[in-house]
């Protein structure tokens, strides 16, 4: 078995162990998994964590609290190798259960309750030595209606996984698909880059996007249907308020798996908010970084569908503005 594949089936044991949620077992899956040194990063606001055990303690086990009956499932899980030779695991999917108590003090529902996440492993000889996530929270804040910030423009529903049903895959890699795949994402970053000089004709977005194309954005902005959604839900308004942003794939970040293509960096994405403000922030050329964990499936020659998730409450923190803070003095009446 490749290492890759290896890898793979390490992050599946994982999630099976997640998905039939037991204190001991997922424990016991993270010491082994994880070396006692791994750099572990979550989003705002866990932040880094101290190993793979404050991992459980302070992020999963709080959760479980949350949701007694949580459960994991996942909908995407790839593994490559970057341009720099590190070999990565990238997950997509998402953690539900019976949402029964207050996390974060979001209200509880009572109902089943959905977050989506995306996590990334580095692997070095078969021990994971680095891990970034990022939860939706957000996601969960719009199911209690304590979401305290502005309305998405893209559309806000349950995220599917892929259409094509074929994001969980135990077999070797096609060398020649994995190569065109990523090929077709990093042109397409390549040229979304030309939007500086030379507008929106400039970005080709034609030339990689399938025209029944869906975009799938973090919860704060949502999903978006076809080059012209993903125009007018994200791209005008983050281009207008974020002009200089400066993100680069040859950073060494982006890796394949057949038709699928991920891309991690921590943080991915820097820009000044200007313009018009982004995310309904007064521009204020407030300096900022984002992270940004992504996920694209290409069929034939074009992307057919791109999974997105920023951690939105790290850019707010950055802005000055707590959320979280602003959540719950948004639910104070609440009984």
């Amino acid at each position: 078995m490749s290492s890759l594949l290896s890898n793979k089936q390490r992050v599946v044991e994982l999630s099976k162990a997640l998905y039939n949620f037991d204190a001991t077992e997922v424990q016991q899956q993270l010491s082994d998994l994880f070396a006692d040194d791994a750099l572990v990063q979550l989003c705002y606001p866990f932040e880094t964590l101290a190993n793979a055990q404050a991992l459980y303690d302070e992020a999963i086990a709080s959760l479980q609290r949350a949701f007694p009956d949580l459960e994991r499932r996942d909908t995407i899980i790839m593994s490559g190798t970057t341009e720099r030779g590190d070999d990565w695991v990238g997950c997509c999917g998402y953690y539900c259960g019976t949402f029964a108590n207050a996390w974060l003090d979001i209200p509880p529902t009572g109902h089943m309750a959905a977050m989506r996440f995306h996590e990334f492993y580095k692997f070095v000889d078969g021990k994971v030595v680095e891990y970034q996530a990022i939860w939706d929270i957000p996601e969960l804040m719009m199911q209690a209606n304590a979401w305290p910030m502005v309305p998405s423009l893209g559309r806000e529903w349950h995220v599917p996984g892929p259409a094509t049903l074929d994001g969980i895959s135990l077999k070797t890699q096609d060398s020649a698909v994995t190569a065109k795949s990523l090929q077709v994402v990093v042109d397409m970053c390549d040229a979304l880059g030309n939007h500086a000089t030379g507008g929106v004709e400039a970005m080709r977005l034609t030339d990689y996007w399938h025209p029944r194309c869906s975009w799938y954005g973090p919860s704060g902005i949502g999903t978006a249907r076809t080059l012209t959604g993903f125009r007018n839900w994200h791209q005008i308004p983050f281009l207008n308020g974020l002009p200089d942003r400066v993100g680069d794939p040859h950073l060494g970040h982006a890796f394949a798996d057949d038709s699928y293509v991920g891309y991690t960096a921590w943080p991915g994405m820097f820009m000044t908010v200007n313009g018009s403000g982004w995310l309904g922030i007064a521009p204020g050329n407030q300096k900022i970084s984002m992270r940004s964990l992504d996920f694209w499936r290409v069929e034939g020659d074009l992307i057919r569908e791109n999974w997105v998730l920023i951690d939105l409450l790290s850019v707010y923190d950055q802005l000055g503005v707590d959320v979280l803070a602003r959540m719950r003095e948004f639910n104070k009446a609440r009984v």
